[in-house]
């Protein structure tokens, strides 16, 4: 599936990276689903009830984790596949052909070109924010709407035996839809990481490119 977005140079190296990121992000969204995960709660210090188990995913300090490798591992990619000199043509070099323009447009567009590497940059850095609060903010509001579902009886005003059977049925759909969110969810970082590669040292390997 990433062959033709990394290209086939970089694909070994990252299969790895972009494998492993896929199954412990899948893994850490479906584990939410489990009995006893986000529902056993306990009493701290402060007197709030507190999670025992959360899914981690659903954890901003895990969603930043995964952003930041994910982004370490992208810099070392690009260096290593790419290089500084690929890099910085990518991002400010004018993509104008000089041959076929006026030297007058040429430069314009050159320095309308430096701008957008500027934008690039900003956008660049801005990406591990992107990725880290993408997937907090999709588990984390699953596992919200799935316990909203459990309790809905009681949130409602129903009779505790009616309750009890909204609470065994409501939720039911919602499983189904958390097992497809958890799956896409952990296939959109996998591919955002190999796209955000693939920019980069996916050139000059003819029609694949």
């Amino acid at each position: 599936v990433t062959i033709p977005i990394v290209g086939r140079k970089v694909f070994f190296p990252a299969f790895w990276l972009l494998s492993g990121l896929f199954l412990f992000i899948l893994i850490n969204n479906w584990s939410g689903l489990l009995p006893g995960v986000g529902s056993l709660y306990t009493k701290g210090i402060t007197g709030e009830w507190t999670p025992i188990i959360r899914p981690g995913n659903a954890d901003l300090n895990m969603t930043f984790a995964l952003a930041a490798v994910a982004n370490l591992a992208w810099i070392y990619f690009i260096i290593r596949y790419a290089g500084p000199k690929v890099i910085l043509k990518d991002w400010f070099g004018n993509k104008a052909n000089k041959g076929e323009l006026h030297w007058g447009m040429f430069y314009l567009l050159g320095f309308i070109f430096l701008l957008v590497g500027v934008i690039e940059v900003v956008s660049v850095i801005f990406r591990p924010v992107s990725l880290c609060f993408r997937l907090f903010g999709n588990v984390y509001g699953g596992e919200s709407l799935l316990h909203s579902m459990f309790n809905i009886g009681q949130k409602l005003g129903a009779p505790d035996w009616l309750s009890t059977i909204m609470s065994g049925m409501v939720p039911v759909p919602f499983y189904f839809l958390e097992v497809l969110i958890g799956l896409v969810q952990a296939l959109v970082f996998m591919l955002l990481v190999s796209v955000y590669i693939g920019l980069l040292c996916n050139h000059g390997e003819g029609d694949e490119h």
